[in-house]
């Protein structure tokens, strides 16, 4: 239940036929959907049955005997929410006998359940309580002299959330839920008729359970059995405010449920585009760093990077980096400076940061960390489909028959989505996992890949190419698909290449580890099975061939015609909530807002008439060409927006000299981070409860992000940035976040019938949304490409450089876990780290018994560039010679083993191999006792100090 009081229909919709019937309830004639329920038709028409174990989010269960109905011609009541309607049907809810029915029932409830209404954490917000008074329950004739279950206890092992046994009914919503909406299936009715309760697992409690805390079963639950802790602390919330998520790209909608001023709640919203009441761990209940005691919340500056901080006014603050800012462009000249967008940060508020580069920098050096994430997406897609994003919407994995899932853990990245994917798997739908490592997904309750194509990090490409292979030369390629909408000439040109011998299974098998009938076998499936759709993550991006592999990916498509309907596609699942709105708004060197290169002139001009300046017309420096340019003495200065350099870029102890290099150093965020300790000016950020604006997620949908409370530092982000950009020269102000995306829709094609008020009032819109797709674009590329048509590009497999040897023969790869979100900065100052506390080193038994490690030993993890130590976890999900870990702690600091090497055509950074060595340790590495040390002299002082 959610303070906004959303109605809820009993029984979920029936699958659309387009045929209706009439039938009359209580006398009244109601025309609803075939197949709907005699309880949905009640609410559709205004009647509410009584009912506890129905909900419209789940499957009809009928075993709470509250919602029985009296059915003309029939015999008996039976429940409204199992009984399908029919045409001619008379349906009665209310009668004496019914009453009398109802009442039993609700009596027998409340003879087994604490009389606590009034001191009940979910007092006004209890499904049980309202019920009782809608049947009209006055007495309860059962004393509690006999058997029942009121003396068992409460699990409160989980962070967010208390199990109170004594208040379960066994509606078995919650396990339910666990199962329809979450796909985990951590929950379990034990036990028989009256000994039945609720089982987390084998007694250990949910902690130590299956359970994800994705809140799915504290949402489902009709009484106070599951609460959230927030709830029972702070009482019932009395308004809400819609918002979206902060944390991965899937862009989940949420209704912040608040007590006065605060938070107490974040409940998924129902209405929800992209999550339709789902939610996760992270968006559910990980949002308590939004008040966190070490959010810096005043302007700060220093003189050099060994000095502590100092407080001052925002004035002084802008001022101060503002001086700075000019005097490296009048001595360095206006390339010495330049910044970095956020895609954490709105669309609005990234839209002002490159807009101050190109205005008021007056240089294109501006970048964002899209680059090391999904840079090769927007270069790949462009050049085979003709535009930068992915190609349908989530509910698209619904009608797929096959899916892809390439370099991608969407259980731990994109939970939410991979709730729906599940669901379609245990549907039916066949799987093919590409991946180094063993992921969820290749095994789980009710699901088994039916391919694991297990590769060694490094050579996606040959694996894709060789499937590729076996679906031209067995004649699996959809000629007509092809020859309606494709480049003829260039797939001509592919195919020839692609049916090269070298590309086949049998001669690639020796790179990639793949046996060849495996590859066979997947690429025949993808190729005959139905709708394909493929899901892919940085997996793919983040190699030195990731651009190829993306291309690979949609050449893959193309050739067997799954592209352009619902089922099929190739989708990016972004990592961070805003990549795909940090790309559209113009975040890289040579594009400016959608993804229209910066030297058309055409473009260009449109926007100098707008912005009254003249641009350049040469793209700017990249983000690894600012750190080179910085340690050659001629990039001088960085305006870095809501990014954590430091710890997230490849090759740390590179980024650090970069940064250490800079003259200015201007650093926007909540918390004072690794790259912060090499700043001179702090602007204090806002979290996603203080911002106005939109996010854009992996679907393209543009979804609003409403502040819950005003900006605990006084000023929101895009604020602080058009001051800066006035301070430097350039006069930059709005009156709201809503004429920003005014802007972003009058020079921003795809955007063009996108506004603020417009989002008020649909909920969401998904890009192209102009003239030609009014009401915006779920599924593209339905009847012709964006570049009219599909272009094969050749995908040579060529091996990266960062290989196995002698001194470094293990290959590490990294990824994320379901509890933490990226660097960290959020997730590791909530609860979440109570199951992810620190970042540890996943390592086959062989390989460990080799070093001589033990499971949770410290061990160094060592490569050409750089050592960390992290404690070892011998794991079969790696297979021999490689090894894995996470980068959400910066005590670990990962990526000062990562190297150089990057994408060729985008410059991506290859996080995925990296050759390193294992061995046993007992201490810390030099470097983190260097940054221990750096971190200690970042301190801060009052003003008044």
């Amino acid at each position: 239940m959610t303070v906004s009081g959303r109605s809820d229909l009993g029984t979920p919709a029936p699958a659309a036929s387009g045929e209706t019937v009439t039938l009359t309830i209580d006398g009244q004639p109601v025309e609803v959907e075939a197949g709907s329920s005699v309880m949905r038709a009640a609410a559709i028409a205004g009647t509410e049955i009584p009912k506890l174990c129905a909900t419209d989010s789940l499957k009809a269960f009928g075993s709470c005997r509250l919602c029985l109905v009296e059915i003309e011609g029939r015999k008996g009541t039976p429940a409204s929410c199992t009984t399908p309607v029919e045409d001619g049907m008379a349906v009665t809810t209310q009668s004496p006998r019914l009453e009398k029915l109802r009442r039993g029932v609700m009596e027998l409830y409340i003879s087994d359940h604490p009389l606590d209404c009034l001191t009940c954490a979910a007092n006004g917000d209890c499904e049980l309580q309202d019920r009782a008074g809608q049947v009209g329950l006055r007495e309860v004739r059962y004393g509690y002299e006999g058997e029942n279950h009121l003396s068992r206890g409460k699990d409160e092992t989980n962070p967010y959330f208390t199990f109170d046994g004594s208040k379960c009914i066994v509606c078995s919503r919650c396990v339910r839920a666990c199962d329809e909406v979450q796909g985990t299936l951590a929950l379990t009715v034990d036990g028989r008729g009256f000994a039945s309760v609720i089982a987390a697992g084998a007694d250990e409690g949910f902690f130590e359970s299956e359970c994800v805390s994705c809140g799915a079963c504290v949402q489902a639950c009709p009484t106070a059995t599951l609460t959230e802790k927030t709830i029972i602390d702070h009482g019932q919330p009395d308004h809400s405010v819609i918002t979206t998520c902060a944390y991965c790209g899937v862009g989940c909608s949420f209704e912040a449920e608040m007590k006065g001023g605060e938070v107490v709640r974040m409940t998924p919203h129902k209405n929800g585009g992209a999550n339709e009441g789902h939610s996760c761990v992270k968006g559910r209940f990980a949002w308590g760093y939004a008040t966190h005691r070490d959010r810096i919340l005043s302007p700060m500056i220093r003189e050099s990077t060994d000095q502590p901080w100092r407080e001052v006014s925002w004035d002084e603050a802008i001022g101060f980096a503002a001086d700075r800012f000019k005097i490296i462009q009048e001595q360095y000249g206006k390339g010495a400076i330049g910044g970095v967008t956020s895609s954490r940060c709105t669309n609005e508020e990234v839209f002002v940061v490159q807009k101050m580069v190109r205005a008021a920098f007056a240089n294109n050096n501006v970048d964002t960390c899209a680059r090391v994430c999904h840079s090769p997406t927007g270069y790949g897609l462009k050049q085979t489909f003709g535009t930068s994003a992915g190609t349908q919407d989530f509910k698209s994995v619904g009608s797929a028959d096959v899916i892809l899932v390439c370099g991608a853990n969407p259980t731990d990245a994109h939970p939410v989505f991979a709730s729906r994917m599940k669901r379609r798997l245990r549907e039916g739908a066949k799987l093919i996992v590409i991946d180094p490592r063993r992921i969820d997904l290749v095994r789980s309750p009710h699901i088994e890949a039916a391919h694991h194509l297990q590769l060694r990090p490094g050579t996606n490409v040959a694996v894709v190419n060789a499937m590729a292979h076996v679906i031209v030369t067995e004649g699996l390629v959809d000629e007509a698909f092809v020859a309606d909408r494709c480049d003829t000439v260039s797939f001509e040109r592919w195919k020839a290449f692609i049916a090269d011998p070298a590309n086949s299974p049998e001669a690639l098998e020796a790179d990639s580890g793949v046996p060849a009938q495996t590859v066979r076998e997947a690429a025949r499936l993808y190729a005959t099975g139905g709708n394909g759709a493929i899901y892919y993550g940085l997996g793919v991006t983040e190699h030195s061939q990731g651009s190829s592999m993306v291309m690979g990916l949609a050449n893959l498509a193309m050739a067997t015609g799954n592209i352009g309907r619902e089922g099929v596609g190739v989708n990016p699942l972004r990592g961070q909530n805003n990549v795909q709105g940090s790309c559209d708004m113009g975040s890289f060197p040579h594009e400016l807002p959608g993804y229209r290169h910066i030297s058309d002139t055409e473009t260009r001009a449109s926007f100098e008439k707008l912005w009254g300046v003249t641009l350049e017309k040469e793209p700017g420096l990249r983000i690894p060409n600012m750190f080179s340019a910085a340690l050659d003495g001629t990039f001088r200065g960085m305006f870095i927006q809501g990014e954590d350099l430091a710890q997230s870029d490849p090759d740390t102890e590179n980024v650090d000299a970069a940064l250490q290099a800079m003259d200015c150093v201007v650093v926007q965020d909540l918390f004072l981070n690794e790259t912060a300790a090499f700043a001179h000016v702090f602007l204090p950020g806002t979290s996603f409860l203080e911002k106005d604006g939109t996010f854009t997620n992996a679907e393209r949908r543009i979804n609003r992000v409403r502040p819950v409370k005003p900006p605990l530092q006084g000023l929101s982000e895009w604020e602080t940035v058009c001051r800066l950009a006035t301070a430097m020269g350039y006069d930059m102000s709005y009156p709201d976040a809503a004429a920003i995306m005014d802007e972003i829709a009058a020079t921003t094609p795809s955007f063009a019938g996108v506004s603020f008020d417009r989002l008020d009032r649909e909920g969401s819109l998904q890009w192209p949304c102009n003239e030609a797709a009014p009401d915006g674009t779920p599924v593209m590329h339905r009847d012709a490409f964006v570049r009219g048509e599909g272009q094969f590009m050749l995908t040579a497999y060529v091996p990266t450089e960062e290989r196995s040897s002698r001194s470094f023969p293990l290959l590490l790869t990294t990824g994320r876990i379901l509890s933490q979100y990226n660097v960290g900065a959020q997730t590791r100052r909530t609860q979440n780290s109570r199951w992810h506390d620190e970042d540890v080193l996943e390592i086959h038994a062989s390989d460990a018994e080799m070093r001589g490690v033990r499971d949770g030993d410290l061990v160094a993890l060592s490569s050409r560039k750089g050592s960390t130590t992290l404690h070892a976890r011998i794991s079969d999900r790696v297979p021999p010679g490689v090894v894995y870990t996470t980068f959400h702690h910066p005590e670990t600091g990962a990526n000062v083993v990562t190297t150089e090497n990057s994408d060729w055509a985008t410059n991506c950074p290859e996080y995925k191999v990296t050759a390193v060595e294992v061995a046993p340790s007992n201490m810390p590495s030099a470097w983190s006792r260097k940054r221990r040390e750096r971190q200690q002299k970042s301190v801060r002082i009052d003003a008044a100090e």
